[in-house]
């Protein structure tokens, strides 16, 4: 018997805040300045629903650590740059929110820091204070389940029970590895069939969102 839902985690980027076009463009821009050229495509395949030291940890790879540290700090200020000049809400989030009838917590690949600015910044920070999640709490990032299930334990509820809503693959394949139903949001940069999967359903608007949740 499926238990109903209790919890739904969400993820930050793309999902509540439409900043992962802001991301992509600034990544795309440092890959020309600093030597590795990149497309969106490759941008989404690679960085996208991934913390920033697991991206760092790619950029030094492939350019060694000093450009690595480089592209971290610079990235760090063209995005807060991108946020201030004309970040917004996900289309339709705010009024799912408040059609949503169950407890509500943001599991994210981003810093503290940086959630605090740019949900501050859309006026979605009070929704979520209390019950924000970084993979800083954590030993390992999305794809791995350790973020999901974290949060999962910090407002007592079973994985069962939860579903995650989330954008990226790698957060998909997160919630699927927590045991939790995943919500796939394909209004944004990836690709609709990279979300689909096993206790998955993908979907185009979040105007569907509380109806999903209420059926999950």
């Amino acid at each position: 018997m499926i238990r109903p839902i209790e919890l739904v985690i969400f993820d930050c980027d793309g999902v509540l805040v439409d900043s992962e076009r802001i991301a992509s463009r600034v990544q795309i821009a440092l890959g020309a300045e600093l030597g590795w050229p990149l497309t969106e495509e490759e941008v989404v395949e690679r960085f996208i629903g991934r913390s920033h030291a697991a991206i760092l940890e790619q950029v030094a790879a492939r350019l060694g650590h000093e450009t690595a540290a480089v592209w971290g700090k610079r990235f760090e200020e063209l995005h807060a740059e991108g946020v201030e000049e004309g970040l917004t809400p996900v289309d339709g989030l705010p009024e799912a929110l408040d059609a949503i009838a169950v407890p509500t917590c943001v599991a994210s690949s981003g810093s503290p820091e940086k959630m605090r600015h740019t949900l501050g910044r859309t006026g979605l920070y009070e929704r979520f204070r209390g019950r924000i999640y970084s993979a800083a709490d954590v030993a390992r990032g999305k794809p791995a389940p350790d973020l999901f299930l974290h949060a999962a334990r910090q407002v007592n509820t079973d994985p069962a029970a939860c579903v995650v809503v989330e954008d990226s693959r790698p957060g998909v394949r997160a919630a699927r590895a927590a045991g939790m139903r995943a919500l796939g949001y394909a209004g944004g940069l990836t690709r609709p069939e990279l979300l689909e999967g096993d206790r998955t359903v993908v979907f185009h608007d979040m105007s569907a969102l509380p109806g999903l949740i209420a059926r999950s």
